[in-house]
């Protein structure tokens, strides 16, 4: 996809790590392997609207750290090569590293970590337009009831966009209970993207979900969410093929934990 939408990067379908909602009586290793009919991250498409394979495994204890790490395959890099080279860039698999901590206080439920976007033999960084794709990012998050809000803060460039340092991404959500193992996600986000064209909002963009989940029983899970984002103009289409990153989707998933 357009590196310059990147920012690029609901559940299995819209977002990359899965943090635990609390922690554990003891410390314990989960793992989970899905797949989805087409990976987004912030609302746009990070595999040209093609099936991906995604897993990962997490570590959390009682005292509310937490480690993990997860991958997915993607096409956005290489995606993104000029379209009289088309394999000028590459990059096919995106690793999230992550670690964190979770507390509670006064009936509120509070998340903080780090989380190291890399991606894979990248080779933006050679080029003169882009920077390395691998990407830094602190987050805090508070939960109260049902309603999350969270903000992730660019430590490093954002996704390979020059001067993209200190972006910001806001994200409030919702997780109701429908009873029958069957929850329903709203999320609304905003990504605002420091560099050129910043002041104006040139890269920056809202992205909206609404996620159904079903708990399938025996560690499988199946979702299915409808995206909407207005990043609608050049900038968020590829390189390589035009691709519209940004356009309305469809998206359903299936998950093993274990």
């Amino acid at each position: 996809m357009k590196l310059k939408s990147k920012l690029l990067l609901a559940l299995l379908a819209t977002s990359s790590a899965a943090f635990a909602q609390t922690a554990p009586a003891a410390p314990e290793v989960t793992y989970n392997v899905g797949v989805v009919s087409q990976y987004r991250y912030r609302g746009l498409a990070q595999g040209k609207g093609q099936p991906a394979l995604q897993g990962g495994v997490d570590y959390a204890n009682a005292n509310g750290y937490y480690a993990g790490a997860w991958a997915s395959q993607i096409k956005w890099i290489q995606d993104n090569s000029p379209a009289a080279t088309p394999t000028q860039f590459s990059g096919n698999t995106e690793l999230d590293l992550y670690g964190g901590y979770k507390f509670e206080s006064a009936g509120i439920a509070y998340d903080v970590g780090f989380l190291r976007y890399q991606y894979v033999g990248n080779n933006l960084g050679n080029s003169t337009t882009y920077t390395n794709a691998n990407t830094n990012e602190i987050y805090a998050a508070a939960t109260a009831g049902v309603y999350t809000f969270k903000w992730s803060y660019s430590l490093s460039n954002l996704f390979g966009n020059p001067n993209s340092k200190n972006s910001d991404y806001f994200d409030l959500s919702a997780n109701y209970d429908l009873g029958g193992g069957i929850t329903l996600t709203p999320h609304i986000g905003r990504q605002l993207v420091q560099g050129p064209g910043a002041g104006s909002g040139g890269l920056s963009y809202t992205d909206g979900s609404l996620t159904v989940a079903k708990d399938l029983g025996n560690g499988l899970s199946a979702t299915a969410a409808a995206i909407v984002t207005n990043a609608k103009s050049g900038a968020f289409n590829s390189n390589a093929t035009s691709y519209a990153t940004g356009k309305s989707a469809v998206v359903i998933g299936l998950k093993y934990g274990f």
